[in-house]
């Protein structure tokens, strides 16, 4: 189950960062061009966070039954996990992270409907699912990536 859900996980960060970087750039263009907000910029905004909450309960299964997360914790304590680079990594740094990119990328969709104007709306998307990006590409595991 392990290497299923970790592949899984691997697999569903690149649609991730497909996903918000699309988004991310038709909320600038539609910033840009001040359009106005249609379903489509609605719903490829909904989408990203869809992705990204599915990402957020893959990881919190793997952070489970990974001998890199929780059983890293639980089997050398904290004390020996932060002393570790790659098990604080796995088992602390990214987990945490993805969850504020999660929370985040959540008030940036919440905040968004809530705003009468599109430029308005555009731009409270540009902001939060930039954040957003940044968080993940700044805590990513480059080197089990490649």
């Amino acid at each position: 189950m392990h290497t299923v859900v970790l592949h899984t996980h691997s697999f569903w960060a690149y649609i991730i960062l497909i996903v918000l970087i699309i988004t991310l750039i038709n909320s600038i263009v539609g910033l840009a061009g001040k359009k106005e907000f249609i379903s489509k910029d609605f719903r490829l905004a909904l989408f990203s966070l869809i992705v990204t909450h599915i990402q957020l309960l893959l990881g919190l299964i793997l952070w489970f039954v990974s001998p890199m997360g929780l059983k890293a914790i639980t089997n050398n304590g904290m004390g020996e996990v932060m002393k570790n680079s790659v098990l604080r990594l796995n088992a602390v740094e990214h987990p945490l992270m993805m969850i504020i990119a999660v929370i985040l990328i959540t008030i940036g969709f919440s905040k968004h409907k809530k705003k009468l104007v599109s430029n308005q709306k555009f731009k409270t998307i540009v902001i939060f699912y930039l954040l957003t990006l940044i968080v993940i590409l700044g805590r990513l595991p480059w080197a089990q990536w490649f």
